[in-house]
């Protein structure tokens, strides 16, 4: 009697919503009734750091408007292959800080472990978009080299995944990781920089919710959204489930921090919307980051004064817990240099 083949299980839906993201820019376009004529797309831009964006993140997007603040995120545009003074491959000192395969070590107390390169959405001001993650990723080696590195440095008591996202690991994965963390007996929190559920909010299910449920250490989740529109239903019913499956965790918090961009949020009507909105679906604002100089990303500065201006404006207008920290990363500093 023969059998019939056994099947892999099929892969949760978020991969292949992950799978079917959009890579074309023209294709982009086209989804958004948007003449590329009319843009000056860079097909050179977009092979150095390729378009990669979520079906329900365009779906969020204006129809028509090439000025859509989430589209203005995402394309690449003839305006990053104009070199800037100033504007470096690496702009916050991440190679100076290496500590190890994928770790790297800024402030004290803290360990940040470079999980995965990669992303669910490519933003165009990413400040790792030039980072060589083929070489220095902690995943490298099953984790070992990064743990015990951590475990040899008592000092450290606050692990930092970040990437790349990492979320974009297999939850699987995660919980190897997690795993071997929980060896070291001086951590004491857990942190998770990521962008998925904003941008692909199907990635918050339930082997996700799981892990969090499980981890030993309280843990912060620090969500990044620049824009108020980046919010939808989908999004707040993932950061719900995210706020119920961490409920039993010690200090469990969740909080956004933004990149003020030219073109995308730099008024002041665009920040408070993106606090109120954000704070609506549980998350505190945390931090507002002048933009990191990274190679390609010149267009979206925006002036310091300016910057301050809009800052001040922001907390004459909010509550104080609704006022994002306004701040630089200084390469060498021992924290963020507040501005």
């Amino acid at each position: 009697m023969q059998h019939a083949p056994l099947q892999a299980p099929p892969a949760p839906r978020w991969q292949q919503l992950w799978r079917e993201a959009v890579r074309d820019p023209r294709e982009l376009l086209d989804l958004l009734g948007l003449d590329p004529a009319a843009l000056t797309l860079s097909d050179e831009a977009a092979a150095q750091f390729p378009l990669r964006v979520p079906r329900g993140f365009i779906a969020r997007m204006r129809r028509g408007d090439p000025d859509d603040p989430l589209l203005r995120q995402v394309l690449p545009l003839d305006a990053e292959m104009t070199p800037m003074p100033g504007f470096g491959l690496d702009a916050v000192g991440d190679g100076a800080a290496k500590a190890g395969n994928g770790v790297i070590r800024k402030y004290r107390g803290r360990a940040l472990l470079v999980a995965t390169g990669s992303c669910a959405v490519n933003c165009r001001y990413c400040f790792r978009r030039h980072f060589p993650y083929a070489d220095e990723t902690a995943a490298a080696g099953g984790w070992r080299e990064a743990i015990e590195l951590i475990r040899a440095d008592d000092s450290i008591d606050e692990v930092i995944l970040s990437g790349g996202d990492p979320w974009s690991l297999a939850t699987a994965k995660l919980a190897e990781l997690t795993d071997a963390l929980a060896t070291v007996p001086h951590l004491r929190r857990l942190r998770v920089h990521t962008r998925l559920p904003v941008v692909l909010p199907e990635r918050v299910d339930a082997a996700l919710l799981e892990w969090v449920a499980r981890l030993p250490w309280p843990l912060t989740v620090v969500l990044h959204a620049n824009h108020a529109n980046e919010f939808d239903p989908s999004v707040d019913a993932a950061l719900g489930r995210l706020r119920q499956a961490g409920a039993n965790l010690p200090g469990f918090t969740l909080l956004n921090q933004a990149v003020l961009l030219r073109g995308v949020n730099d008024n002041v009507d665009a920040l408070a919307d993106l606090s109120e909105r954000g704070y609506r679906a549980g998350v505190l604002p945390y931090y507002l980051h002048q933009l990191d100089r990274v190679q390609g990303a010149a267009h979206f500065e925006v002036p310091d004064e300016q910057a301050r201006a809009l800052h001040r404006a922001l907390a004459a207008r909010l509550s104080g817990y609704l006022v994002p920290r306004l701040v630089r990363e200084v390469a060498g500093d021992p924290g963020k240099r507040p501005l």
